[in-house]
């Protein structure tokens, strides 16, 4: 299981993903995120499925453009089409392999950037049949991998207008979530940001300790939230000194 999440704001573009892979019981560390260069700007991508149908594909893909085979894109939308194409090649290949043992051909991806023919940046969400889908304002994030946990906040928090800086830190707690939750997810985490205003990425590698004080300050905020929320009717209710307005469940003891 991975966790790679994409978003997009009115400033530009939030890339983040885990670099934890599991297999049966062993763990190890690999880089999930591979960056592409198109005409006048670069590109990345991030996956999350089986690393074989990844590696083979990124490969395909790196091999096309420095033969020639397929042109350097120009658009966000041609470098989602080449990279279809080589992610159509492979599944060709080897879906029957993989099938026999027992396996689903598996690689969900996120393409990000913004190339010479873009007015603005753009993000996809490329799926292993090669059909994708792309990011819009009102929902303007997309994960892949263990995405149930990091999504509550990014709905409560997450606004196309939102600030860059606040995005960075929305999409570290993102992932701090599911890496709580999900023992696939886990550091050390790549940070990839793109900026319109100079069009440029900047990009940050981060460890467990790196982020120690930020997770501290987190985990303390939120028991304190909870502990000045104000209770209200409906929780007083459930006090043993009202218990005289509850209805009692399996009689008295």
């Amino acid at each position: 299981m991975t966790y790679c999440l994409a978003i997009k704001i009115k400033d530009g573009i939030v890339a983040l993903s885990d670099s934890r892979i599991s297999s049966g019981r062993q763990v190890t560390n690999a880089r999930k995120v591979s960056r592409f260069q198109g005409q006048g700007g670069d590109f990345l991508l991030m996956t999350s499925g089986l690393r074989s149908v990844r590696d083979k594909t990124v490969a395909y893909l790196d091999k096309a453009f420095s033969d020639g085979t397929l042109p350097r894109p120009a658009a966000m939308l041609d470098a989602a089409g080449a990279y279809a194409a080589c992610l159509r090649r492979v599944a060709k290949e080897d879906r029957t392999a993989i099938r026999d043992s027992n396996l689903s051909f598996d690689l969900h991806t996120l393409l990000c950037g913004r190339l010479c023919d873009d007015k603005e940046p753009a993000v996809y969400l490329i799926y292993p049949e090669g059909n994708w889908v792309e990011i819009a304002e009102r929902t303007p994030y997309l994960s892949i991998g263990a995405t149930a946990y990091g999504k509550p906040i990014l709905d409560r928090a997450l606004r196309f207008e939102t600030p860059m800086l606040t995005a960075i830190k929305l999409a570290y707690l993102s992932f701090d979530s599911t890496r709580t939750s999900s023992a696939d997810v886990g550091f050390p985490i790549d940070i990839l940001v793109y900026y319109m205003a100079n069009d440029r990425w900047y990009e940050g590698h981060y460890d467990y300790e790196d982020l120690q004080q930020q997770r501290q300050w987190w985990n303390e905020r939120l028991t304190s939230l909870a502990q000045e929320m104000p209770p209200g009717p409906w929780s007083e209710d459930l006090l043993p000194e009202n218990a005289g307005r509850l209805t009692l469940v399996g009689g008295e003891k």
